[in-house]
């Protein structure tokens, strides 16, 4: 098995800092004890701490399991409901220790740190547009109600998603998890009668 690159070690390592210690929290010191890799070696990958947080961003969304939302083989509810139950089950098998970084970071630097801002807000629509896409399918193939605006819905889902993610943090539960299934997926997007 090849070893992995110092620079994927960094970005691996960087993640479970932030997402453990915040983006404040810990610093490029930290992140490279933690990744076993000499301080100088940072600076040979990263022009800075903000330059690794940008790429452990976009590292980050790619592990969130897009495709399930776009598999059009699962009818449109069940997708989005395997989708938010992945990170669920993510978030448990964590202990509820690590949290959402978007959350993280959302509450940390999003108002110090215009880059990091901007990533994130990117990340939103893109997280907004897809589930948007599943919820007006759902919407055609009559598992909704078609009066809902699919946008305002997906905006409501996701950032509904991340307070529970937060209060599921807090608490040390999967309690708010399961508030949001309830009333996400049992009343809000409940088959219309």
């Amino acid at each position: 098995m090849p070893r992995p690159s110092v620079r994927g070690k960094l970005l691996e390592t960087a993640l479970e800092q932030f997402q453990a210690q915040g983006f404040n929290g810990c610093g490029v010191q930290d992140i490279t004890n933690a990744a076993g890799v000499p301080k100088g070696s940072f600076y040979n990958h990263f022009a800075s701490k903000e330059a690794l947080a940008l790429e452990v961003l976009e590292q980050y969304s790619q592990g969130s399991r897009p495709d399930l939302l776009t598999d059009e083989t699962v009818p449109p509810i069940d997708r989005l409901r395997a989708h938010f139950a992945f990170l669920s089950d993510r978030l448990e098998g964590w202990h509820f220790a690590k949290g959402c970084l978007l959350a993280n970071f959302g509450g940390e630097i999003a108002d110090t740190n215009p880059a990091v801002r901007e990533a994130m807000a990117a990340f939103f629509e893109r997280w907004v547009s897809a589930v948007g896409v599943v919820l007006r399918q759902a919407q055609v193939q009559g598992e909704i109600d078609a009066r809902h605006d699919p946008d305002q819905l997906a905006r409501f889902l996701v950032y509904a998603w991340e307070g529970a993610v937060i209060g599921a943090k807090v608490m040390k539960s999967r309690g708010p998890l399961d508030d949001f299934f309830a009333v996400s997926f049992d009343r809000l997007l409940a088959r219309p009668a």
